[in-house]
């Protein structure tokens, strides 16, 4: 639904690149280890007749960790659903501060959660409990909600301010990512009314 732009150069180009290696690799890495545990827990079961004890506690905190850190990355690709229909009808120049507007309002959310979320993992950590399984810190499966939330807050706020320019004609829904349409027709239609409407003004 939207097409790459080339990195953008600079401080916060190159902080961007690298917190997305980082996620790429965790979410690879996450998706890698779950297959692997799921299957080795099913061979065990079905051929030696005993399941990995710590299978399904390892599954869990996998899927915490793919599940936020993918939070950022569908951030940053701009894959997230979006209620659109009026949005798109409406002139470059307002669609453009309602995405700074959204956007900002998103992160401030985003930031906020992330900030609850920091307050409950430290109030487990005081506790010191631990994962019946493996035996590891419990705070440690809740700090990647922290971390998930955090990045997702960070992406929302590279998108504000990447359309902050208004003389780019180009609006975008992540700090990359360019909002426009594959369907050659709905993409026609959009420019067609927004080009109307710019003569009218």
């Amino acid at each position: 639904m939207q097409e790459s732009r080339p990195v953008p150069f600079g401080f916060l180009g190159r902080i961007d690149a690298a917190i997305g290696r980082i996620e790429v690799l965790i979410l690879s890495w996450g998706v890698i280890l779950m297959a692997v545990n799921t299957i080795a827990n099913v061979f065990g079961r079905y051929v030696f007749n005993q399941s990995i004890y710590f299978s399904e506690e390892l599954n869990e905190f996998l899927i915490v960790i793919v599940t936020f850190m993918g939070l950022g990355y569908a951030t940053r690709k701009g894959i997230h659903i979006r209620m659109s229909a009026i949005y798109d009808v409406l002139p470059i120049k307002v669609r453009k501060a309602l995405m700074v507007l959204i956007a900002a309002t998103t992160a401030a959310m985003m930031a906020v959660l992330a900030w609850y979320a920091l307050e409950y993992v430290q109030k487990v950590a005081s506790r010191g409990r631990i994962t019946p399984a493996l035996q590891l810190p419990l705070y440690l499966t809740y700090v990647w909600v922290v971390i998930g939330l955090t990045l997702a807050s960070f992406q929302y706020l590279l998108t504000a301010l990447r359309n902050l320019n208004f003389a780019e004609e180009e609006i975008y829904v992540s700090y990359l990512e360019v909002d426009s349409y594959e369907d050659p027709e709905t993409a026609a239609a959009i420019r067609r009314h927004n080009e109307a409407a710019e003569e009218d003004q």
